[in-house]
């Protein structure tokens, strides 16, 4: 990943939030959880675990309903998603360190075995913000049958606080 093109403007040395307002994102809203035995984010000496989620308006097999590139846009959702949850548990992206570990669950149509280009719209999202050095930590992708409300992809995230 190292090779690829950086955005414009792009420093390792930006902090996040400042990043996302040079890029124009906009984080997307995430809804309120539906049951009280339910929580987003862990906070635990440094780390931060964040709860698996996913973009529920990307629904079906990739590989066969879903196209590649449709869910690698849902797991760049995620990645957003996964920023608006941090930055409402933390207050600021800039106390995120380094993302420490991502596991990316894509539902896949039997015989497809490209998920780490679906996980990439996750790891892309992330390093645009945090850099190589800090937001590609270690990753796995991993295909599965099944997935929460029939989405394409979900994403679990540990992140260290600074």
């Amino acid at each position: 990943m190292g090779d690829r093109a950086r955005p414009p403007g792009y420093s390792p040395s930006v902090p996040p939030e400042q990043r996302l307002r040079e890029l124009g994102i906009v984080l997307p809203a995430v809804p309120a959880l539906d049951g009280p035995r339910l929580t987003r984010v862990v906070v635990q000496d440094r780390l931060v675990f964040v709860s698996g989620d996913g973009d529920d308006s990307v629904l079906g097999y990739v590989g066969s309903d879903v196209a590649v590139e449709d869910a690698a846009r849902a797991a760049r959702t995620t990645a957003h998603r996964h920023c608006t949850v941090l930055r409402e548990a933390l207050g600021s992206l800039d106390r995120v360190e380094r993302w420490v570990k991502t596991l990316v669950l894509v539902r896949s149509a039997p015989g497809f075995a490209d998920q780490p280009a679906v996980a990439n719209g996750y790891s892309e999202a992330i390093a645009e913000l945090w850099g190589d050095a800090l937001g590609l930590g270690a990753r796995s992708a991993i295909g599965v049958a099944e997935l929460p409300g029939g989405m394409a992809v979900e994403v679990e995230a540990i992140v260290a606080l600074a």
